[in-house]
């Protein structure tokens, strides 16, 4: 386990993760990330008595979500809705290790009490489609199509007994075209007991979660059993990650178009060969840049939430991970504790007060240690044409002397159909095939229209190695009504899923994850203009034929001397009489231009 990651464990998790004390805490992390970046981690937790949940007794666990758990039994639930990408490169390590983040778009997983796999896929359905009304997302498009029952990739986190554990069915699912906006947000912030207007959830902004370059929100309930024997409760714990660009957020709302920085206040890097009076390259300022709460989210934090519960390390509610030599202006009556690694600082909020948090710009050089995460993965699209394509995906282990296991999850779907046996594991150097790497496979191929194809490898990948993992696909023809309107971008499918395994992650179930980006599908699409152009031209033509037809048998032909009342006489003579007030009227016109 890295430093970095440590240093965030250490400020979001030295709470006990059993009954604690108070039902409901919460704790803010900021972290500076270079260039010019903010990690900011909202963590909030409540817990509840088995009892008191069983029997609707709720208090700081809401009733919304409560009562949709009972109702579908079930016993955890895994929650993401996330967007961007984290730069690895960048940023190192991922919050939480993983554990809350969530593929691109909406990524849900639970452990369902049933009997059959046809009675906890019924209960999944309804599950699905309760969750969609309350976080106004469209979950109720996870189907059976897009529905998958991992092996080894998760394992449940909460406490149960072998008996019950033997009743639970996972099953998990994807929808990676999801856009999530401010329409998830707001059920988020209203399953809080503060609803977002005091506390640290009072910096949950909109317009700032969703201008940022990666976020992540997650709600994870699940049981927890305390080791002395007393009473099991219900812990739900909410999740918002994200990692805004400073300079992005410290433009005023009401005129946030970007602009050049004036050419006296760039920032070189002198010591590039190619620095020069008319080229410059930016230097990383993200450790000594100057910012505030108010600055990047917009506001300072309301007061605290439920603060006569806390009690303890519970009441350091917000914490601040930089070196112990950076300067830090914080409002009056805040108490300061600083941790003993000299990278972290946490605060205990006034009660009613608000509370403001303010980096002034110091030429500081160092920062928080940032260290690589344990694995690199990249996913891409190979091969061209309609009809058969490929995946490649590259794993790289930058330790230099630890070799590291995982397993890798593929949900396909149903309309990509993969060849098991085009898949090949490569290491850069041999030219060949190396299946030693590969330690098992679970493999569920795809039925049409009704499932789709997943895929789970456990492999390793030995130290300072990168491994190429490949495999071919061939592309399924969909009807014309199962192409949606934007059918030319192509189709979304669901990131890859890798579940680090470590020593620790055996024996307490807590793993570290990581997912890859999404992938966009080109599939054989039909010129939808030309069924338009054929029925426009074929309307016409039937029109034309059909009116001729039509007005030939219906219209009824009679000669004019045949019709009753009808002189041709009377119709000449006034055809004559008007031909001739025209004429005298032209010749009048014409003799009196002559005389003038």
């Amino acid at each position: 386990m890295t430093f970095h990651y440590f240093l965030l464990c250490l400020s979001l998790l030295c709470i006990p993760w059993s009954q604690a004390s108070s039902d409901y805490h919460e704790r803010l992390v900021l972290q500076p990330l270079p260039p010019a970046s903010l990690l900011a981690s909202f963590n909030f937790r409540s817990n509840a008595s088995l009892t008191s949940f069983e029997q609707q007794h709720f208090t700081f666990i809401p009733r919304s979500l409560g009562q949709i758990l009972q109702h579908a039994k079930t016993r955890e639930l895994h929650l993401r809705f996330s967007t961007g990408r984290w730069d690895a490169e960048s940023w190192g390590t991922r919050p939480w290790g993983g554990a809350k983040e969530g593929g691109i778009g909406v990524e849900l997983w639970a452990w369902v009490e049933a009997e059959t796999e046809e009675e906890a896929f019924a209960r999944w359905i309804t599950l699905n489609n309760a969750l969609s009304g309350l976080f106004c997302a469209s979950l109720n498009f996870i189907d059976s199509t897009r529905t998958t029952r991992p092996v080894m990739t998760f394992e449940p986190v909460g406490d149960y007994s072998d008996v019950s554990r033997a009743s639970l069915h996972l099953l998990h699912g994807t929808l990676p075209h999801e856009v999530v906006c401010t329409e998830n947000l707001t059920p988020f912030l209203k399953l809080l007991p503060c609803k977002g207007k005091a506390g640290i959830s009072s910096l949950l902004d909109g317009h700032k979660l969703f201008d940022a370059s990666w976020q992540s929100m997650a709600i994870d309930v699940r049981p927890v059993c305390p080791a002395g024997g007393s009473e099991c409760a219900v812990e739900m714990e909410q999740t918002v990650d994200m990692v805004l660009d400073i300079e992005r957020s410290k433009r005023p709302r009401d005129n946030p178009i970007p602009r050049p920085i004036p050419r006296e206040e760039l920032v070189c890097d002198t010591s590039k060969v190619y620095s020069s009076e008319n080229t410059c390259y930016p230097l990383d300022v993200s450790y000594g840049q100057s910012w505030s709460l108010s600055e990047v989210f917009g506001r300072p934090i309301k007061g605290t939430c439920l603060v006569e519960a806390w009690e303890g390390p519970d009441s350091q509610s917000v914490c601040l991970n930089v070196p112990g030599d950076r300067d830090v202006y914080t409002s009056h009556g805040v108490t300061e504790f600083k941790d003993a690694s000299g990278f972290s600082r946490c605060f205990v909020l006034p009660n009613t007060n608000d509370f403001e948090l303010m980096l002034p710009k110091q030429s500081a050089q160092t920062g928080s240690p940032i260290h690589p995460p344990p694995l690199y993965a990249e996913r891409s699209i190979t091969g061209h044409g309609q009809e058969r394509g490929g995946v490649q995906t590259l794993l790289t282990n930058p330790s230099l002397d630890k070799p590291v296991e995982f397993v890798y999850l593929e949900s396909l779907p149903w309309f990509m159909k993969p060849y098991l046996h085009t898949l090949k594991v490569l290491l850069p150097g041999e030219g060949k095939q190396s299946p030693s790497i590969i330690e098992d496979i679970y493999y569920r191929p795809s039925v049409d229209r009704n499932r789709g194809t997943q895929l789970e490898i456990r492999m390793v990948v030995p130290a300072a190695s990168t491994v190429t993992l490949t495999y071919d696909f061939e592309k399924a023809i969909l009807r014309y009504t199962e192409y949606p309107p934007d059918a030319n971008r192509g189709f979304d499918v669901a990131p890859a899923v890798i579940r680090l395994i470590t020593s620790s992650s055996n024996s307490t179930g807590d793993s570290m994850y990581l997912r890859t980006t999404s992938l966009l599908l080109p599939l054989p699409t039909p010129d939808f203009s030309m069924p338009y152009n054929v029925i426009i031209l074929t309307s016409t033509v039937m029109a034309l034929a059909f009116g001729s037809i039509f007005n030939l048998l219906v219209r009824r032909f009679v000669g004019a001397d045949e019709v009753e009342g009808y002189d041709i006489r009377k119709l000449r003579t006034l055809l004559r009489g008007k031909l001739v007030t025209i004429k005298d009227r032209f010749l009048g016109v014409r003799n009196e231009k002559k005389r003038q």
